[in-house]
């Protein structure tokens, strides 16, 4: 589903074309798309960004489109040249961190990292030579729309898109309870077979887990 024929699904199943509610057929899908990404880990979603640690130096500029960490590793190539060594950053609070250096500029082999900021982590202790640091994250993939018509929601869980917007359409309309119950009902549905997707084809395989068989005589 593209953008042209999600916004001519949205209006033919609302049947409105109010001059303010096609006003805001992209703040109605922004919010739609953000209620999925929010509520699912799915791989379209995910990144990778890698930078080099400086000497004595334990900040960490983050990738600008970061929204959730969810691993950071330190990989090094100058201890042993040949070698690489990759050692996931245990995650700690600043004040752990102040306490387990006690001078921030006191340097080694990172081993741990913490938010500093909003666009900021500090590792500890600061690394002792230029190691490769690698922060896998999430984002918001760029949002449908008439400058980007095609993308994977709309490829993949076309009916979850639809139905996360009809929702956010409902509530705009201030629609009656029962047609917001429809809605959210349809989208729950359409959500956990998306997960279900993402869970079994992405996630596991025949050689770790056993295929699920369907038995259509019951």
């Amino acid at each position: 589903m593209n953008y042209t024929a999600l916004v001519t699904a949205i209006h033919t199943y609302t049947e409105s074309e109010e001059a303010a509610f096609v006003a805001n057929d992209d703040l109605i899908i922004e919010m739609a798309e953000k209620k999925i990404f929010r509520s699912a880990d799915l791989n379209v979603a995910r990144k990778y960004a890698t930078s080099t640690l400086n000497v004595d130096d334990p900040y960490v500029s983050l990738p600008e489109d970061i929204v959730v960490i969810r691993s950071v590793q330190i990989i090094d190539t100058l201890t042993n040249p040949g070698t690489t060594y990759r050692d996931y950053l245990l995650q700690k609070d600043p004040s752990f961190m102040d306490d387990f250096t006690g001078d921030r500029t006191d340097s080694g082999r990172p081993r741990y990292y913490a938010h500093y900021n909003d666009s900021t982590l500090m590792v500890a202790p600061a690394p002792d030579q230029q190691y490769s640091i690698e922060v896998a994250y999430t984002y918001r993939p760029e949002q449908i729309s008439a400058t980007n018509p095609n993308t994977w929601l709309g490829d993949n869980a076309p009916d979850v898109l639809l139905y996360a917007c009809l929702l956010e359409s409902a509530r705009f309309l201030k629609e009656e309870p029962d047609i917001l119950q429809m809605y959210e009902a349809q989208y729950r549905e359409a959500f956990q077979g998306m997960l279900m997707e993402e869970n079994l084809r992405n996630r596991t395989d025949s050689y770790r887990e056993r295929e699920i068989k369907l038995n259509p005589g019951g």
